[in-house]
């Protein structure tokens, strides 16, 4: 597994246990963080990735209500959620990251920790944004 898919999955941590309440996500990203064995690149990496979905968490959460068709934002899975925040900050504010890349990222991250149905939904979400950006 590359470096930059574990620091996503540490963030992903991170930020699903600030969605069901255990702890702030700063707190539980600098606990995951400092016993990670990541190099320096992707310990900054994993920092900007993380601060940056924080910083534009509601513009995520705006888009997701709006592209997710059928399906309230408050009764999607805390772990879809997280990884489109993820995703979608990665299509908007790491220009460097090839689109495909980001979105193959977030469906293998759905497959490991989601449902049966996350990897189809949010290959359609992530696709379905990744047009409003072109």
């Amino acid at each position: 597994m590359n470096s930059r898919r574990k620091a996503r999955e540490l963030v992903l941590k991170a930020l699903y246990a600030h969605e069901v309440g255990e702890q702030a996500p700063e707190v539980e990203f600098d606990s995951l963080i400092e016993r990670s064995k990541f190099d320096d690149s992707t310990r900054e990496f994993a920092r900007t990735l993380f601060g940056q979905i924080l910083a534009h968490s509601s513009e995520s959460d705006t888009h997701i209500a709006a592209l997710a068709k059928n399906w309230k934002f408050e009764r999607i899975a805390a772990i879809d959620k997280n990884i489109l925040r993820l995703s979608m900050t990665e299509l908007a504010h790491f220009p460097d990251i090839p689109v495909r890349v980001s979105i193959n990222e977030a469906v293998e991250l759905a497959k490991r920790y989601g449902g049966k149905e996350s990897s189809g939904f949010i290959n359609g979400i992530l696709d379905a944004y990744a047009k409003t950006l072109s």
